[in-house]
Formats: C-alpha cells, structure tokens, sequence
C-alpha cells in the first residue's frame, strides 16, 4: 500500500453525517501520519435526506439513507462510506459490507424540553416530538397520557422547531449531540435501563466494497473491536426480527468483564405491551447471542403484535 494513498470517503450532508465523516478522517490521519488532501469528502445526497413530509417507516426504511452511497461504492467513485449504525439495513447490497466500527459513543437518549425537566413531568396531553417508532412507543409505555408527533429533519431541525413551541419535548441520541458540541440542550439523560436504545445507536459504521483490500487494511488500525462484537450481536438481532423503521425494536449490547450481554425489546406500537429478552456469553458468540434472543421474541410475539 502506498504511503499516501488517496481514499475518498462517501457521506451524507447533515452536519451529523459530515462530523462522523471528519471523525474518521481524523482517526486515518493520526492512525497512518497521512494529510487530509489523501482523504477527501464527497457529500451525496440519499432519498431519505429528501423526504421531510412523512415518516421514513412510510417511504421505504433504512435504505434511504445509505442507496446514493451504496452506488457510489460500486461505482468506484469513493472507496468507502461512513453511516450511523442504527441507519444501516440489516442485508446490504451485494459487493458491500462493514469492514467495521469506531469507538461507539454514548448510547443513550436524551429528553429535551425548555419547560420540563423529565418525562415524568411532562403535563396530561403535553406534546413529545420523534421521528422514530421505537421512541414513540417508549413514551406511549411509560406516558400513554401524552400526545406523540412526528418530528423530522436533522438534530439543529428539531431543535429548532422545539424552540419555536411546535412540540413541549424530543428525544435525540446523545452520542449525536456530542458530536455536533450540542449536549447544553440536554435536560435529561435517559438510562438504558428505563429507555433503550436503537440497535447501533453512537456507533460509526464504515463501509467498503467486500473485496477492497487496500481500503480494508487502511481501516484496520482504526476499528474497534468491542464496539464489533457489540454490533455484530445487535444486528444478528434485529435481522431475526425483520426490523426496519417500520417496527419499535430497540437492542444494546455491551461487554461486562469477559462476557457480552445483549438486551432486546421489541413494542407495540401504541406502547400497550412490550416483551424482552436477554442473552450473555462469550464475545466470540456474538452473533448467536443476538440470533437467540431474537428468535425468542419472535416466538413470543402474538401474530399481530407489531399492528396494534
């Protein structure tokens, strides 16, 4: 491999997409000593940027967010695209997979309110701003007085529309506020043991084409393998239960000394149920562990669990 080779990153737009992107410039950098001229940009637009009106769950899922790029990396005009995990399809197109992850970041959600401090004060019929289904049916379950909207666009977007009144609350990834240098709009931080995350929430992604070596070897010294293991039995997970931004599943997993824990839960949408499963083992089990606590929900699930 040359010691200065040219890599061009693929990413989205939004200030969120183009801070991880300068994230993992920067590791490259300090990883191999080389000038961010060898590690270009190149900004494409998704369907999923484009659609503003209407949940995503309504246009098609995850795969909005990554098609422009999954292109572009067949197509051989960048060499590798850097996604939010959560925002990956469980199947990727042929010829592309995840050479790996970053160090993944805080994994929690946050509630933001300029009135309220929790959401447990929020007021009988106080309106909860979120794009995803899995934070609606969180708020339903534990708030089913509360009215829930859908609130679209990017971090600044819904920050911007709750300081205009639209909604009295929202519930954004931490991992993405730290990133952007926006954690003084948090209120409060909700814990993992009360409020779930996404399967892949803080995690960075990185995609190549399955046969580059040359972009796999650049990429080495720079992923994180507890960070994969976690991944792996998160996305073993939710491809056992089908999930996509149609359906509220949410999914963590985390090393606890030697061993790996994956808790999953899946709802429904109306947040009148929900059931969850646990699994524990070795890293090396990764996917399995994920599979089997998958595959336990699906088992337990009423066949029309997920239309209610």
């Amino acid at each position: 491999m040359a010691s200065s080779p040219t890599l061009v990153i693929g990413t989205r737009g939004s200030p969120l997409a183009l801070a991880q992107a300068h994230e993992t410039q920067d590791r490259l950098v300090a990883a191999h000593g080389w000038t961010v001229e060898h590690l270009p940009l190149s900004i494409i637009k998704t369907t999923g940027d484009a659609i503003q009106d209407r949940p995503l769950s309504e246009a098609g899922g995850k795969g909005l967010f990554t098609k422009e790029l999954d292109i572009a990396l067949l197509e051989g005009s960048i060499d590798l695209a850097v996604h939010s995990a959560k925002d990956l399809p469980t199947t990727l197109p042929e010829g592309i997979v995840i050479a790996g992850f970053l160090p993944r970041e805080d994994v929690r959600d946050a509630f933001i309110s300029h009135r309220f401090k929790s959401l447990h004060d929020l007021p009988q019929g106080a309106v909860v701003g979120s794009a995803s289904l899995r934070r609606q049916a969180q708020v339903r379950r534990l708030r089913p007085d509360l009215q829930v909207t859908l609130l679209r666009g990017n971090v600044q977007t819904r920050l911007a529309k709750l300081e205009r009144g639209e909604v009295d609350a929202t519930l954004l990834a931490m991992a993405g506020l730290r990133r952007l240098g926006l954690t003084d709009h948090v209120t409060t931080v909700l814990e993992t043991d009360d409020f779930l995350p996404a399967v892949g929430q803080g995690a960075i992604a990185v995609a190549i084409r399955a046969e580059d070596q040359r972009v796999r070897a650049a990429l080495q010294p720079i992923l994180d393998a507890p960070t994969g293991h976690a991944l792996s039995a998160e996305r073993a997970f939710l491809t056992i239960l089908d999930g996509s931004c149609r359906t509220p599943i949410a999914g963590h997993a985390r090393l606890i000394g030697n061993d790996l824990e994956i808790r999953g839960l899946v709802l429904r949408p109306d947040g009148s149920e929900s059931l969850e499963a646990v699994r524990r083992g070795s890293p090396d089990d990764a996917v399995a562990l994920g599979r089997e606590a998958g595959s336990e929900l699906r088992a337990r699930m009423p066949p029309d669990f997920l239309k209610a």
